[in-house]
């Protein structure tokens, strides 16, 4: 296990399928999405494209935050900071993709024209309420 994400938050990262939100910066502008994620021992994956796809390729430095909440109250949220490494290969994409697509009820082959992404978490924070 990483030493970068307290034990805690790996648990509550892994409890159930939740939107994760993907923060990167480009050009002195930053963007803010909803992806679905795999999180596992300090690195958490993305399927993605368009934007977010074009900024990590220019800047590596992403964030990370996920969310629990319950009728509106947060329950508790986690926040990971990390490099992002955009993967060209298409077994590992596949894979990816079947860790992921099913766990929010999509099948592994939907969506093919998006890309992993591997973001090595260096930092978290994380807080109950």
């Amino acid at each position: 296990m990483t030493d970068s994400v307290p034990a805690a938050a790996e648990e509550l990262l892994t409890s159930e399928p939740l939107m994760a939100h993907f923060a990167t910066c480009a050009e002195g502008r930053p963007h803010v999405a909803p992806v679905w994620y795999h999180y596992d021992d300090g690195v958490l994956e993305v399927l993605t494209g368009g934007r977010k796809l074009a900024n990590v390729r220019e800047n590596p430095r992403v964030a990370v935050s996920v969310q629990k909440d319950d009728g509106g109250q947060a329950e508790w949220m986690v926040t990971l900071r990390g490099t992002a490494e955009v993967v060209e290969d298409r077994d590992e994409r596949l894979r990816a993709a079947e860790r992921i697509n099913p766990k929010y009820g999509a099948s592994a082959d939907e969506y093919p024209e998006n890309v992993l992404v591997r973001v090595e978490v260096g930092s978290a924070s994380y807080q109950t309420y």
